[in-house]
């Protein structure tokens, strides 16, 4: 029995060593092909294909639940495709991301050193989320559990929402007004960065399939939700697009946070009277 546990534990251990490696592989390409094309936006469409991949993978690969892999699987799936051909069309379009731009200039001659070691950061990143794919993928408590039926329905509600916030500012950046003004319609309203909210909340199903295994290894896929949420709120997501957004729209865009949520949509505030 410990040999064939033994056996088990090396296998799990190459198919997600497998998988970092493919990442880092992919992030490699993502920096050629921004070093080739001098757009951004490629970086963030191909680190969506490549999660999506390697999800996809996990799921394959694991030995968990049949039904749970094959939910897991098209759940992953969906999102990466939707996430990777929005962000793709958008760089088609010759829309340069403001913050690698913003990060390309600051570090000036050493850009190209410091990109590649960046994106092999963000190769990381996305090794910790298909980590969470894989524990969910290889839970054997048949399926579906409460909690599964519970990420489901997250997983459900987040992608639409990102969907539906992508479509919003896309429809919004073909006005004139985006031009000096904000957007401010739908769920834009009531969060200056819906599209960001409903990325991390689709990471949060990730740990409802994984921890009814009850094993202390399910509860590292807490590790995805919480590296977004940083990554997000802290890091690459709100605080260069809205240092980008105050330099190129200045009191709208300080008004705007007086008002509405950075990242939790909720109620808008009514602005002080100055």
């Amino acid at each position: 029995m410990k040999s064939v546990a033994g056996a088990e534990g090396l296998t799990e251990l190459l198919v997600l060593v497998a998988i970092a490696i493919g990442l880092s592989l992919a992030m490699t390409g993502a920096w050629a092909v921004q070093r080739a094309t001098r757009q951004s936006g490629w970086i963030d469409m191909i680190w969506s294909f490549a999660v999506g991949l390697g999800g996809v993978a996990a799921t394959v690969l694991a030995d968990g639940d049949v039904a749970r892999r094959a939910v897991a699987c098209a759940i992953v799936a969906v999102w990466s495709l939707r996430l990777g051909l929005h962000i793709g069309a958008r760089t088609w379009n010759g829309a340069e991301d403001p913050r690698y731009a913003a990060l390309i200039e600051e570090w000036g001659a050493a850009a190209a050193f410091r990109l590649f070691i960046f994106l092999q950061a963000q190769a990381l990143a996305a090794f910790v989320l298909v980590a969470a794919v894989y524990l969910a993928a290889a839970n054997p408590v048949p399926f579906p559990h409460p909690l599964d039926v519970t990420a489901v329905g997250l997983a459900v509600v987040a992608l639409v929402g990102e969907a539906v916030a992508d479509a919003q500012i896309g429809r919004f950046r073909r006005t004139q007004a985006a031009n000096t003004a904000v957007c401010e319609t739908g769920l834009w309203r009531y969060s200056r960065h819906p599209n960001y909210f409903f990325e991390w909340l689709g990471w949060c199903a990730w740990p409802l399939f994984a921890l009814s295994a009850g094993s202390p290894s399910s509860t590292f896929s807490i590790l995805a939700p919480a590296l977004m949420y940083w990554l997000l709120v802290h890091i690459s997501g709100i605080p260069p697009l809205e240092e980008h957004m105050l330099k190129s729209r200045g009191e709208t865009f300080r008004a705007l946070q007086s008002r509405v949520n950075a990242f939790f949509p909720g109620p808008r505030r009514k602005r002080k009277p100055t």
